[in-house]
């Protein structure tokens, strides 16, 4: 198993000087006096704390690249030479028939299944980072026109700095939530939709009666942790104003900007940031229940809950007080993930990684359905980023498991477009883009689609980075087909866990997906001998 050593990476712009290096450690196994670095015990000499970040924060994504000893790579999806599952009604199963563009891959989650996607797929918490600010509109408009579902995530309203607030300290104008819901709603053509996530600040803000007030949403999502992995969402803010101004709404800000010695240290030039913290939750059933029919009183019509890579314990909670409450979906993201708002080591070493949290969420849920109680829908989340990924996903949670959450691979597109656009203004392509041509139209495959969807005046107005997002869910989209047409699993609904094999003892005993050369055994043995 090829462990990551936790003193050298390209997330925290790092690296050892050494080409050996003590694998418990990191440290260089020969670390020279006099060494100009750049290893991270090295840099954290004299930028400190300023290190358990990936950066340059704000500007980058960054996931964890530990190599588990089991992952998602460790199954293989069976191909089938005959049958036809999930094909429409009165359809005959039959060569003309059974062709992978009549795959349907729109799925549909909640108690009433009534949010229909028209691809498995949707996007992590896009909160109160600033690559989710900067990009929002490229985000909100891709997940639009793409047909799924968006999700704003926590501490929006709260880092704003152009918030109102009324005496009590309730949220009466949030512009930066406005433009985040408007740029969605504009350009929704029915598939999917946007929903908010609340934390424990936002509760206290009164986010919930503000958007549901102003603009009708129809979803609410809990979240436990997850934000910043277990410890609550952060971001980083560059003065000591804004740093103070956050402190003055109730957030935790460090280090201290009221304090008069981090003040002489930022006037000193020494310290160049600060970190907003939100708390950390505390949960129980009690309150958890109490909070869900608290929103359904205002007028919620769905409510869902994002949890992250938490012991079984948590997860057990998660499903039954889901199941209890009734809620529409419920998001569980394993490790490693992140968006670049987590602590590096954490993203690195916290958590239960992916496979092993989601083949835990299959078993509990049989276990909440043989005792007669309603498993939640289901989405799993954790590293995702290909057809091949969501149909195991789907598979391996199957029938519970109705889409897979995307973090860093849905923003990628949103980025690449954006940018783009830029380097097409400035007469500056790169050779990776210029050699499909130099114009909107000749580079992006999609332009012809998104025009007819929109109109050709309104195509004006779509951000690149939102082509660019329809475009990867489109791949998405066939790629999936191709793979569910050689399970011969005609609609999502068809997959189930016999679709997928395992490459190893090991990932057999996690997932309990059997070993490959158990799979069919005895169906090919009756072949043999009949």
């Amino acid at each position: 198993m090829n462990l990551q050593q936790p003193n050298g990476n390209d997330a925290t712009l790092t690296t050892n000087r050494s080409k050996s290096v003590v694998p418990s450690s990191g440290l260089c196994s020969r670390c020279v006096d006099g060494c100009r670095g750049n290893c991270e015990v090295f840099k954290a000499t004299f930028r400190g704390r300023e290190l358990i970040y990936p950066g340059p924060f704000g500007e980058v994504t960054a996931g964890g690249d530990k190599d588990y000893p089991v992952d998602y790579s460790h199954l293989n999806i069976q191909g089938y030479a005959l049958g036809a599952k999930g094909l429409p009604q009165g359809m005959e199963a039959n060569p003309d028939n059974a062709r992978f563009p009549n795959v349907s891959t729109e799925c549909a989650y909640g108690w009433d299944k009534k949010v229909k996607m028209d691809v498995p797929i949707f996007t992590g918490a896009l909160g109160s980072t600033e690559i989710a600010r900067v990009n929002w509109d490229h985000f909100a408009v891709g997940a639009a026109i793409s047909g799924v579902t968006i999700v704003c995530g926590e501490n929006v309203c709260g880092i704003d700095p152009q918030l109102v607030l009324d005496q009590n300290g309730m949220v009466i104008e949030a512009p930066d939530m406005d433009r985040r819901i408007e740029a969605y709603k504009r350009y929704h053509k029915g598939a999917g939709e946007i929903l908010i996530q609340i934390n424990v600040e936002d509760t206290r803000l009164g986010v919930a009666e503000y958007i549901i007030n102003k603009h009708q949403i129809d979803t609410i999502e809990l979240k436990w942790g997850q934000g910043a992995k277990c410890i609550g969402g952060e971001i980083k803010v560059f003065t000591i104003e804004r740093a103070i101004e956050l402190q003055k709404r109730g957030y935790i800000v460090t280090p201290d900007p009221s304090d008069p010695i981090i003040q002489a240290a930022y006037k000193d030039g020494a310290i160049h940031e600060f970190e907003r913290h939100s708390r950390l939750g505390f949960i129980s059933e009690e309150s958890f229940l109490e909070e869900v029919a608290r929103l359904r009183s205002l007028g919620y019509k769905r409510i869902t809950l994002k949890t992250g890579a938490y012991s079984l314990r948590e997860l057990a909670m998660a499903l039954k007080w889901s199941s209890k409450a009734k809620i529409d979906l419920l998001t569980i993201d394993g490790a490693p993930g992140g968006t670049g708002m987590s602590p590096w080591r954490m993203m690195e070493e916290w958590g239960m990684p992916s496979i092993y949290l989601h083949s835990a969420a299959y078993e509990f849920a049989q276990i909440l359905e043989e005792n007669g109680e309603r498993v939640p829908d289901l989405a799993f989340a954790g590293g995702f980023s290909s057809e091949d990924g969501v149909f195991k996903a789907l598979a391996l949670g199957a029938p519970y498991v109705k889409a897979v959450c995307m973090g860093r691979a849905l923003m990628i597109p949103g980025m690449v477009g954006k940018n783009i656009d830029q380097w097409i203004k400035e007469n500056n392509l790169p050779k990776t883009v210029s050699q499909f041509g130099s114009s909107v139209e000749e580079i992006f495959v999609s332009y012809e689609k998104v025009k007819d969807m929109v109109g050709s005046q309104e195509i004006k107005n779509i951000p690149l980075g939102a082509i660019g997002i329809y475009s990867y869910s489109d791949k998405i989209r066939v790629g999936l087909q191709q793979l569910m047409s050689g399970a011969r699993c005609f609609n999502t609904a068809s997959i189930t866990r016999r679709e997928l094999m395992s490459l190893t003892e090991e990932c057999a005993n996690v997932t309990k997906i059997p070993y490959l050369m158990d799979c069919y055994r005895q169906e090919a043995l009756a072949i043999l001998r009949g």
